[in-house]
């Protein structure tokens, strides 16, 4: 049997594909085996490069490194979310005093580097004479940068409606702010779900950037494991250890997303009941009795 989108495979594909996908797997694990090799030449496996992580007072400073990254990411995964849907209405408003400024400082936050904007609230500030707090200069460079781009997304969303949803708030009577709310935003939301999840992800990974202007987070942490000469400098094995932490955050946070997208997309149960429908009926027709309406409302169970 032949499919309409691909010719299926004679004997000789198959024997090539199966070649090649054996090569493949002998490459990547002599690959892998060689980094193993390396690593164990080089004595990254020594219980001296992974003994700094069997003292408690080490977990204990990682947990409150992990606690600044989550406190950053909190507050600036809200606050991007709102700055996004602030910009994204700008952005479709009508009036050209309000879409023209909005659009300007849209684009121009998504422009600048999330780290070179960092390092200007935290080292260009106090030249003239305002000082600012490492937590705020990674909170407010992460909304400025991430509320840019989530905007953009929603505005695209929203435009990819189909028109005919606006033309039916209007026709019921919704000005254009109950549109908006009420028909528009909630769809472009559900649509553009993921892309905000993985802008969300982003906004996570990016406070790392906040160890370049000493906020102690995570990746702060891992450097100041990595110079630890009692312990042989363990770089990698903090890198490991901290990169899995990372890992652990994004997988937490893709698996809420996507139980959110399940929900926001199951259909509501039918559940049996009672409910009515009109049914037409034709002039003459033995149901209808005389004094009655010309139509009679069958009642179904189900």
């Amino acid at each position: 049997m032949t499919s309409v989108l691909y010719d299926v495979p004679g004997p000789k594909a198959i024997a090539r594909n199966r070649i090649l996908a054996v090569v493949t797997v002998v490459v990547v694990a002599a690959v892998v085996a060689f980094i193993l090799y390396r690593f164990a030449l080089s004595g990254q496996f020594s219980a001296q490069k992974w003994g700094i992580f069997t003292y408690s007072t080490i977990w204990q400073q990682i947990f409150a490194a992990l606690g600044k990254t989550l406190a950053a990411f909190g507050l600036a995964a809200v606050m991007s979310v709102v700055l996004g849907f602030v910009l994204a209405i700008g952005r479709l408003s009508d009036h050209r005093w309000v879409r023209i400024p909005v659009t300007t400082i849209s684009e121009l936050f998504r422009a600048v580097p999330v780290l070179v904007m960092m390092m200007l609230l935290y080292y260009g500030l106090p030249s003239i004479g305002v000082r600012m707090e490492p937590y705020w200069a990674v909170v407010i460079a992460l909304v400025a940068y991430n509320g840019s781009v989530l905007a953009e997304a929603l505005r695209a969303g929203i435009e990819s409606l189909p028109r005919g949803q606006r033309e039916a708030g209007y026709a019921i009577g919704l000005r254009k702010t109950g549109v908006m709310m009420f028909i528009l935003l909630p769809q472009a939301v559900r649509a553009m779900l993921p892309v905000i999840v993985s802008q969300l992800v982003v906004t996570m990974k990016d406070t790392a950037l906040g160890f370049i202007i000493t906020y102690p987070e995570l990746l702060y942490l891992a450097k100041q494991l990595s110079s630890n000469v009692q312990f042989g400098r363990p770089l990698l094995q903090s890198a490991f250890v901290i990169g899995g932490i990372y890992i652990v955050m994004c997988l937490i946070l893709s698996g809420i997303a996507k139980w959110l997208e399940s929900r926001m997309n199951k259909k509501p149960k039918e559940n049996g009941g009672t409910h009515t429908t009109t049914i037409p009926v034709q002039p003459g027709d033995p149901r209808l009795q005389e004094g009655t309406v010309t139509e009679v409302i069958a009642v179904q169970n189900e």
